[in-house]
This record gives structure tokens, C-alpha cells and sequence, in this order.
């Protein structure tokens, strides 16, 4: 299994950095707009659409994709307008911090066709727009955003296999522990710290006085918090559809939502901070 995983990740990363750095801002979108639509067809299944409605889940995604990249009336260019962003990618955020927390700690159900549908839809195209809107201001600004979840991810795991004692939320995800997320909190902060002489560079509007440094440090940390919301919501569609991974798609690693659950919740977040903070 391990080696598995391992070779998958070898194919991976680098074809994600080619897209990335390589790729306009419509090629990039594009090229993970068919990921989101795995992804579509991974939540449908786990919510128990049926199979007409599933065909039509992952077919009206792909259309308002590609509608938001080529029609005229969206208006793109490099990114969308900042009004189209801050809608799509603000419906999502509310979703993530507003909704989803109280949707996990109390269980409700996931596999009710048309809320589930319209969930869905709200949160991989609020990802999946701010990952186009990201990559067109930077590549680099992508691949800082998606390094706070992964730092922040692989410091869950060891703090938690180290010290993880208290549960975070057993009957949801038994292996995450608080330690866990005292860990990712704690590496994500430096990681924070050490982007703040690129802060400029990045486009960063203000002067990086010491509270600013503070604020963004804050930010970071909050950006994790809704990456394990995002994390644990989709422990929750698989506990209750009775799966261990969201698909097969990548060897040893599970399906799209396996690999991108924390990074659908966080992605709109950092999008819409760009819009406010950054220089397009």
C-alpha cells in the first residue's frame, strides 16, 4: 500500500506543478474543472443520488464550468470580476464556517438528494473558482495557499500519533485527536511567519507593520481550523454512505474528495482574502 501510495504521488505532484506553472488561467481551469467533476460524481454517490441524477450532478457542473470560462457574459480574462468571486467563494465560506461545524458535531444526515445536490454544487464550484481566481493572479500564490493544508496535515499526523491522547470527534473520524490540531496549528503559524518577507512580493497592499504579521498569523490558523472542518465533513458523507474512501480513482490513496476534502473547505477563504489584501 505504501508503495502504491508513494508512486501515485511520484505522477502526482508533478503533473499538479506542470498544470499549475505551465497552464493559462482558462487551461488551468479547465484541467481542474474535470477533476471537480470526479469529485462531483464522488458526492453523488456518497449522498445516494440516483443514477439519473448523478449523470445530471456532474454534467450541469461541467456546464457552469465551462460557461464561466468561455461564455462572454462571465467576463474572464485572468480571473473572473470581484464581484463573481466574492458571491461564488463567499456562499462557500459561510457554508464552511457557519453550517458545517454544527452539521458535524451533530451528525445529521447527508443523503437527502437535493440538499445534498445543491451543497455539493455550492462547495466544489466555490474550490474549484477560487483555485482558477488564485492561479491567474500567481501560481505561486496557489502553491502557498495549498501548503498551509498540507504542512498543517502532515503535523496533525505525527503530532497526533506522538501525543494525540483526546478525541476530536470519535464518532466522526476516530483517529483525529485535539493534539492533532494543536500541531497543525502550530506548524502552520511558522509556515505563516516565514511568507511574511514575500508579503510585498505577493502583493500585499499595506505596510507589514507588527500587527499585520499578527493578523496573518491569526489567518493561517483559521485557515486550518476550516480545513479540518472540511476534513471531518467528509468523513462524515463516508461514515454514513458506509465507505472507507471517497472512490478509487488514486491508487492507494482513495478518490478526489480523499485527497482534496481539507482543501475544498479552505480554498474560497484564501480567495476571498485576495480579493481584499492583495494587488491583482
Amino acid at each position: 500500500m505504501l508503495k502504491t501510495r508513494i508512486l501515485t504521488a511520484a505522477v502526482l505532484i508533478p503533473a499538479v506543478l506542470a498544470a499549475l506553472f505551465l497552464l493559462s488561467p482558462r487551461g488551468w481551469g479547465v484541467v481542474t474543472l474535470f477533476v471537480i467533476a470526479f469529485a462531483a460524481n464522488e458526492w453523488s454517490r456518497l449522498v445516494d443520488l440516483a443514477v439519473p441524477l448523478r449523470v445530471a450532478f456532474v454534467v450541469i457542473t461541467l456546464f457552469v464550468g465551462l460557461a464561466l470560462l468561455f461564455m462572454p457574459a462571465s467576463a474572464f480574462a485572468r480571473g473572473w470580476p470581484a464581484p463573481t468571486v466574492i458571491a461564488a467563494c463567499g456562499i462557500a465560506t459561510v457554508f464552511w464556517i457557519a453550517v458545517a461545524p454544527p452539521w458535524v458535531v451533530s451528525r445529521w444526515p447527508t443523503r437527502s438528494a437535493l440538499p445534498m445536490a445543491v451543497v455539493g454544487f455550492v462547495v466544489l464550484m466555490g474550490a474549484w473558482m477560487a483555485l482558477v481566481e488564485l492561479q491567474a493572479r500567481s501560481p505561486w500564490l496557489v502553491l502557498a495557499a495549498m501548503a498551509i493544508v498540507w504542512i498543517a496535515d502532515t503535523a496533525a499526523y505525527f503530532a497526533g500519533r506522538a501525543f494525540g491522547r483526546h478525541k476530536l470527534a470519535p464518532q466522526v473520524s476516530p483517529g483525529k485527536t485535539w493534539e492533532g490540531v494543536y500541531g497543525a496549528w502550530f506548524a502552520a503559524a511558522l509556515y505563516a511567519a516565514a511568507l511574511v518577507p514575500l508579503a510585498a512580493r505577493a502583493g500585499f497592499r499595506e505596510p507589514v507593520t507588527d500587527v499585520a504579521i499578527a493578523i496573518w498569523i491569526v489567518f493561517v490558523v483559521v485557515i486550518v481550523a476550516i480545513s479540518v472542518v472540511g476534513d471531518l465533513f467528509e468523513s462524515l458523507l463516508k461514515r454514513h454512505a458506509g465507505v472507507k474512501d471517497s472512490g478509487a480513482l488514486l491508487p492507494g490513496h482513495g478518490g478526489v474528495l480523499d485527497r482534496t476534502d481539507a482543501l475544498l473547505a479552505a480554498m474560497p477563504v484564501v480567495a476571498l482574502a485576495a480579493q481584499w489584501f492583495l494587488v491583482k
